[in-house]
């Protein structure tokens, strides 16, 4: 019985030990769109937040290790969008000690036509490991989540079909 329990202690060692490292940079909101020019935010940024939140959650149950941002708080805090700056994810995710950087975009064209990508990138090589873009339609809570979900879902933590 102490054998097992050894083994077991060992293999959940071992697999903390190979625990990989991701720095999310979060999600960047592209509006283009009339509506928002002509009467604001239309839950946009509480919806970025949430999606964000869906992420990391995500990330964490499948047993990534998400890194803390704060030591390229300044380097982040100079950029606009973290997916489309010249691989500056890369470098920073290299700095913070991390083996992938982790980026995403939402596009709003309006409320009924929107867009969202997600992408993982090797921070060594800036190659793109996993990814996915989607369109979608209707600006709500629901619409965000589920386009989310599916990316997560078939991108990047595909499901064996029983």
């Amino acid at each position: 019985m102490r054998l097992i329990t050894l083994l077991f202690l060992l293999l959940g060692a071992g697999a903390a030990a190979a625990q990989e490292k991701v720095a999310f940079f979060g999600l960047t909101l592209l509006d283009s769109s009339l509506q928002t020019a002509e009467t604001g935010d239309h839950g946009e940024r509480a919806r970025i937040a949430m999606l964000e939140q869906m992420v990391r959650q995500r990330f964490a149950e499948e047993g990534y290790d998400l890194l803390d941002l704060d030591p390229v708080r300044e380097d982040l805090d100079r950029i606009v969008n973290p997916a489309k700056c010249y691989g500056c994810d890369t470098r920073m995710a290299t700095k913070l000690g991390a083996d992938y950087a982790l980026v995403g975009e939402v596009q709003k064209v309006s409320n009924l036509i929107l867009s969202m990508n997600l992408q993982m990138r090797d921070a060594e090589t800036g190659q793109m490991v996993k990814g996915r873009v989607v369109d979608f339609r209707g600006n709500t809570d629901q619409s965000w989540s589920r386009a989310m979900r599916y990316i997560l879902k078939t991108a990047f933590f595909v499901e064996e079909e029983k």
